[in-house]
């Protein structure tokens, strides 16, 4: 891991992540939470302050020590039974069928093999089990999905592996997975970067 990985990169994706426009999309996915947790991608642990009172665990899934030194900070203070892994989606430690709720919030366009990391996520997600996503992706439109492959190459290398152009509903759905409800839209900013998928998912 280089210099810029390491350093400087975890200090961006939290700066970020703190945009104010993202709250109301985080209190939305996270409020439905259940049980068992498991957030991957819990980054500097800007979630965790939103989740109900019928969470009876959190487990946070990062695979960035610095990110996840900051969850560990910010998790202290909370009410609820919280602990961190650090580690890759893409090989989860944890047991089958162990998880109510997976959650992944701005995570999957990251992941470089996110297929597997799914397959992951329905290994440790209980048979009733829900996963609850807010991702951005690929745009209906045409023109902005031009951008979005042509932008792609140098933000993956700028952004942390972070793919503009990634179509989540079909990658979750190859995954194993039934969507049984979906939101899309555009949020605020530059067009490339704001098309956003929120829904939940139930393994098959």
């Amino acid at each position: 891991m280089g210099f810029y990985e390491d350093r400087v990169l975890p200090h961006l994706v939290n700066l970020t992540m703190r945009n104010r426009r993202l709250i109301p999309y985080r209190e939305r996915v996270i409020l439905a939470a259940e049980g068992r947790v498991l957030e991957i991608g819990v980054g500097s642990g800007l979630n965790l302050p939103f989740y109900p009172a019928p969470v009876r665990e959190i487990v946070g899934l990062e695979p960035a020590p610095r990110l996840l030194a900051m969850s560990r900070r910010l998790g202290t203070g909370l009410s609820s039974l919280v602990k961190f892994i650090e580690g890759s989606a893409e090989a989860i430690p944890l047991e089958d069928n162990s998880i109510d709720t997976v959650v992944s919030t701005w995570t999957l366009c990251t992941i470089p093999a996110v297929i597997q990391a799914l397959h992951e996520v329905r290994r440790v997600l209980c048979p009733d089990g829900q996963l609850l996503f807010i991702e951005h992706g690929a745009a209906p439109d045409d023109n902005v999905r031009k951008w979005q492959d042509r932008l792609t190459p140098a933000w993956k290398r700028i952004g942390g592996g972070c793919h503009l152009n990634r179509p989540i509903p079909t990658i979750v759905e190859s995954a194993g997975f039934t969507i049984t409800s979906l939101e899309t839209g555009y949020m605020k900013g530059p067009k490339p970067m704001s098309f956003l998928y929120e829904g939940r998912a139930k393994p098959n």
